[in-house]
């Protein structure tokens, strides 16, 4: 395979780093935080979790970002994993993020979206229970037909959201709704929170969620301008941007609401928005949460059929070969997108859709991605060329240890979800046999995957 044109590389740092941003600031930053505070029921506590989880994830986002400057491809963790341990590990991860986790993702976003569309604007009922379907078909159509006004809109989308985050920030404390009195004691715990250690384990594996996405600059780091200047940039100030919003937005949701009367994570919204701004507050808040919903399913949309396209460009053979595998690892002759790859995620998204099953899916692969990520980051100590950089290997030993922590959480509290999801993604194996069959005896190539 050629080396990428450089006219393919088209988006620059604000682009690549609204892709940090996109996925991690959605419909988390509205319904996590409240059940967070309740169940931590401390404003210091809350606070500790959220550094706490943004130095395991500043500590990813360093190894990431050494790994993208190395490999500069599409396809990130997959071309990640490739690299470090072969070509079965990187498949299975391939499988698990095309065919099983991201459509259930971008399922249940799609869902989530609709309750705060229906308080935004009055729907018939059929187009209310299409809309999901709508929303995934319009997305599909975007990558398909080209990623230069998909590309535009969501830097632009996910770069609005920052301010105004910021801005609901700026008017709880100017408009004299927010209250130091509801922050204070800091360390003092509040009535009615859950059992300490239950409740650092869950906030912390909440607040994982809440950060999760961060990565996906890494799949698109084929179409990154000058990426040894860029992805740096992008992963790292991705990352405190991220942090910085988290943690405002988290302590003035409880300087407006007391967590005493946080009632559950669905109805705080509705609190929270009339205590700002009265009987309108449900309808702000409601566009608030489409705009950040919207935006980081524009990054899942466009990220993931990379991972697939690389995927069929690596295990299918390029250019020149047929099959199934093959056909997903070619770009429309036209539009230069990967195509094949966007109807499969489109498609497996809406059967996840109709199928219903997105809460089932989440629940079983989550701690299946946690090792992913943990051995992607490990991929660091398995390189031809040792790393030469100040963090090493503090950042990978941090991000591990988190990483393993977090693992271990979801084995104890859900460990049989946990275990299934194991054993679907370890079927991906007979899958690969029979796609690849023959394959396996040639000489594993460090190409470059380019996207032209």
């Amino acid at each position: 395979m050629g080396s990428e044109r450089q006219g393919g590389r088209r988006m620059g740092v604000w682009a690549a780093t609204a892709v940090v941003t996109g996925e991690a600031i959605s419909l988390g930053i509205f319904l996590t935080p409240a059940g967070m505070a309740k169940s931590l029921g401390s404003p210091a506590l809350l606070g500790a979790v959220w550094c706490g989880m943004a130095v395991i994830t500043l500590a990813g986002a360093l190894c990431f970002t050494e790994l993208a400057v190395r490999w500069p491809q599409v396809g990130g963790e997959y071309v990640y994993l490739r690299q470090g341990f072969g070509r079965r590990v990187a498949f299975l991860y391939g499988w698990m993020a095309a065919v099983v986790m991201y459509p259930g993702v971008a399922a249940a976003l799609s869902v989530g979206t609709v309750p705060y569309v229906l308080a935004l604007v009055a729907l018939p009922e059929w187009l209310a229970r299409a809309l999901p379907a709508l929303i995934l078909l319009a997305l599909g159509a975007m990558n398909y037909f080209g990623t230069r006004l998909n590309r535009g809109v969501m830097t632009a989308l996910n770069w609005l959201k920052v301010p105004v985050l910021g801005g609901l920030v700026a008017w709880a404390l100017a408009s004299g709704h927010a209250a130091a009195a509801n922050l204070t004691p800091l360390m003092t715990r509040r009535a009615g929170s859950d059992p300490l250690m239950g409740a650092i384990a869950g906030a912390a594996i909440s607040a994982f969620f809440c950060f999760g996405g961060w990565w996906e600059a890494g799949k698109i780091a084929g179409e990154v301008r000058d990426p040894r200047r860029t992805l740096p940039i992008a992963f790292t100030g991705g990352v405190l941007v991220v942090t910085a919003m988290y943690l405002l937005v988290s302590f003035a949701f409880v300087a407006v609401v007391p967590m005493q009367r946080i009632e559950n994570n669905t109805a705080f919204v509705a609190q929270f928005g009339q205590a700002l701004f009265g009987a309108a507050g449900g309808r702000v808040l409601s566009g608030c949460v489409v705009l950040c919903v919207v935006s980081g399913l524009m990054v899942l949309s466009m990220a993931v059929p990379r991972v697939t396209y690389a995927l069929a460009r690596a295990e299918g053979g390029g250019d020149g070969q047929t099959g199934l595998l093959a056909a997903f690892g070619r770009l429309d002759p036209r539009f230069g997108t990967p195509a094949n790859a966007v109807l499969l995620q489109t498609g497996m998204a809406l059967a996840v859709l109709g199928l219903g099953a997105f809460d089932r899916i989440l629940a079983f692969i989550i701690f299946s991605a946690v090792v992913f990520l943990a051995l992607t980051a490990a991929t660091l100590f398995r390189t031809a060329e040792p790393v030469r950089r100040w963090w090493f290997p503090l950042a990978p030993i941090v991000f591990l240890v988190g990483s393993g922590v977090l693992a271990a959480m979801l084995l104890l509290h859900s460990w049989r979800p946990s275990l299934l999801g194991a054993a679907v993604v370890l079927a991906g194996l007979p899958v690969r046999w029979l796609l690849v069959r023959g394959k396996d005896m040639e000489p594993a190539r460090a190409t470059e995957i380019s996207m032209i």
